[in-house]
C-alpha cells in the first residue's frame, strides 16, 4: 500500500518590496511521503520569491521530468523552471534548453559540498542559484500548521515570515546569477 500525500492548505498575504509585488496566496500544498518538512518549506518560499501569473507546484518528486514549480506561456512553453533541493548538473543542462529562466533553490546541511562538487559545470549554465540558510529553514518548519495564514514581506535577500503561532526571518545567498 503507497502512502498518500499530506496536504497543507496555505493562506499567503505576500508582500514583495524588491518587484513591487503584492497578491494574496491560496497555495494547497502536497507534502511528498519521502519530502521533509523542510524541503517542502522551501519549495512554499521559492514560489513566494517567483511568485507570478501562470506559476504552480508541479507532481514534483513524483515526476522526475518535471520541476519543483514552474510557469507556462499562454501558448504552453515553459517560461519559468524552478528546482528545489540538490539537482544533478545534467538535469539543469537539460532544464536550460526547455525554458529560458531555470533556478535552483538549496537549502540543506549538504548544499554547500553539493555547489563546491559543481560549480564549475553550472558556471557553464544559464541558471540562478541561490541558498536559504538551513537554520531559518528549520526555524520556518517549527511554525507550521495544517492549514495557516502566513504574512510573507520579501525585502532584499530576506523573506520575513509571520503566522499565528510566531515568526521568523529566512535569509538566502545568491550562488551564480543568469
Amino acid at each position: 500500500m503507497a502512502f498518500k500525500p499530506t496536504i497543507y492548505k496555505l493562506r499567503i498575504t505576500l508582500a514583495d518590496t524588491d518587484r513591487n509585488y503584492y497578491e494574496t496566496l491560496n497555495l494547497t500544498v502536497a507534502q511528498h511521503p519521502s519530502e521533509t518538512l523542510e524541503r517542502m518549506m522551501a519549495r512554499v518560499l521559492a514560489f513566494c520569491l517567483n511568485a507570478r501569473e501562470y506559476l504552480v507546484f508541479t507532481k514534483g518528486l513524483c515526476a522526475v521530468d518535471e520541476p519543483d514549480i514552474w510557469a507556462h506561456t499562454l501558448d504552453d512553453r515553459i517560461s519559468l523552471w524552478i528546482d528545489v533541493g540538490e539537482p544533478a548538473v545534467e538535469r539543469i543542462k537539460k532544464a536550460t534548453r526547455l525554458a529560458p529562466m531555470v533556478r535552483i533553490y538549496c537549502f540543506n546541511t549538504k548544499a554547500d559540498t553539493w555547489w563546491a562538487q559543481g560549480q564549475a559545470k553550472f558556471k557553464e549554465l544559464k541558471v540562478s542559484v541561490f541558498q536559504f540558510r538551513w537554520a531559518s529553514i528549520q526555524e520556518l518548519t517549527g511554525l507550521v500548521k495544517r492549514t495557516m495564514d502566513l504574512s510573507v514581506t520579501i525585502t532584499g535577500d530576506t523573506a520575513y515570515v509571520a503566522t499565528e503561532s510566531g515568526d521568523c526571518e529566512v535569509s538566502w545567498k545568491s550562488l551564480q546569477e543568469a
